[in-house]
């Protein structure tokens, strides 16, 4: 499964009604609510504010709304464009500005899919995956070999100080060929702790 960290936002236009996609990265339903709640305020001007979202590990939690459009038009194909990219803990939102022409249930039903599409097509994805938590502290000389290497994982924190101290996250079938990388680079010298384990977000190479 795939995911976002930042929100993005995409606008198209056809036959002059606008359609404004923003992708939310959200981990529960007081996120979405939240997030609704400005939408609306933001784009109180609007014709229509469709939604889908999609949450949890196993994609449990599913909605839609068409806020107003003919049913099944605008918040269905927005939740099966998630859905087909296979994201979670994503919100999509697509604000309407009506144009005047009639786009039909054929024509909306495209648009607010595109929209959504093309909105992910834009976004960094993450592979949303198992991970166990690690706490490093390495010099200046050894960060600077280790750190390709560190951005390929879900790096959480860093603290720069006389020393570097990084908390971040690694797949378990990948936990072995670190620690070996890391123990050749500091040779022997660095701290490495051992956390929980979380679910997390991997760049995707």
């Amino acid at each position: 499964m795939l995911s976002i960290k930042e929100e993005y936002e995409n606008e198209i236009e056809i036959l002059k009604s606008r359609f404004i996609c923003h992708l939310y990265p959200v981990k529960n339903i007081i996120e979405v609510n939240n997030i609704l709640s400005k939408v609306r305020k933001k784009y109180n001007d609007a014709t229509h504010n469709c939604y889908a979202y999609v949450i949890g590990d196993m994609k449990q939690l599913q909605k839609c709304s068409d806020d107003g459009e003919p049913q099944k038009t605008a918040g269905a194909p927005m939740l099966n464009a998630l859905l087909m990219n296979d994201l979670t803990n994503v919100l999509a939102v697509v604000t309407r500005y009506f144009g005047g022409t009639l786009l039909g249930a054929g024509g909306l039903t495209r648009a607010y899919s595109n929209s959504v599409v093309e909105c992910i097509n834009k976004a960094n994805l993450y592979e949303l995956c198992l991970m166990t938590r690690f706490v490093i502290s390495i010099d200046y000389t050894q960060y600077s070999l280790l750190e390709d290497e560190l951005r390929n994982h879900d790096i959480i924190n860093e603290v720069f100080g006389y020393s570097i101290a990084i908390t971040f996250g690694i797949k378990q079938d990948e936990i072995s060929h670190f620690k070996n990388v890391f123990t050749s680079i500091t040779r022997g010298h660095g701290i490495l702790k051992e956390d929980n384990t979380y679910l997390g977000l991997k760049p995707r190479k």
